[in-house]
């Protein structure tokens, strides 16, 4: 008898930690937002005569959920600003941008305070405003767009029925065609690690 009733006990206690969890766990049909900053870390050896330095900035992105494990996120940014270097030199120009990105996701554990997910994307990266200075003062330094591929890696962590905190990780392939002066000088590859931090909700 004593036996059963641990059991019952168990399960009870069990079946009421499932009910909570799935009471508070993400929902075919949910809307989630989160905000928070964004970092964007270029990779190295950008390009044989300039260096792309990191920037970081507000970030936003808006998630639908189609099912209870798969969902649409959206990407969008405050402008990043980059400072350019050349090659162990000085700084010689500047240029923001824009990556909405959009990317499929995939959720592990849609029950769980601690979701966990994976995401594949397209992204588009919108260079603007370029400022030239020092060896390069007076040239007209102009950045191609960019469309590529982006993977993203994230979690997110339920501090109450709809709030939550989360923490993504991404590498997004952007490479743009650069011209000083209308002459091409080549294909500087960014190619960013891009790292978040954000406060989200769902509704």
């Amino acid at each position: 008898m004593l036996t059963k009733l641990k059991i019952a006990a168990v399960a009870g206690i069990a079946l009421t930690m499932g009910l909570a969890n799935t009471a508070i766990a993400f929902e075919p049909g949910d809307w989630l937002i989160r905000v928070g900053a964004t970092n964007v870390d270029p990779k190295s050896n950008n390009h044989e005569v300039v260096s792309v330095d990191s920037a970081a900035s507000l970030s936003l992105n808006f998630t639908y959920m189609m099912t209870d494990v798969w969902a649409v996120e959206v990407l969008a940014a405050y402008p990043f600003e980059h400072d350019i270097y050349l090659v162990d030199g000085p700084k010689v120009a500047s240029t923001k941008h824009l990556p909405p990105t959009v990317s499929l996701q995939y959720h592990f554990m849609p029950t769980s305070k601690f979701q966990p997910y994976v995401g594949l994307g397209i992204n588009y990266t919108n260079f603007f405003s370029e400022k030239t200075m020092g060896a390069l003062e007076g040239t007209n330094l102009s950045l191609g767009d960019s469309w590529g591929l982006a993977g993203q890696i994230g979690f997110d962590v339920m501090i109450g029925e709809n709030w939550f905190l989360n923490v993504d990780g991404r590498f997004i392939n952007i490479e743009s065609r650069a011209k000083l002066d209308g002459t091409s000088i080549g294909t500087v590859k960014i190619d960013p690690m891009v790292y978040g931090a954000h406060v989200g909700f769902r509704f």
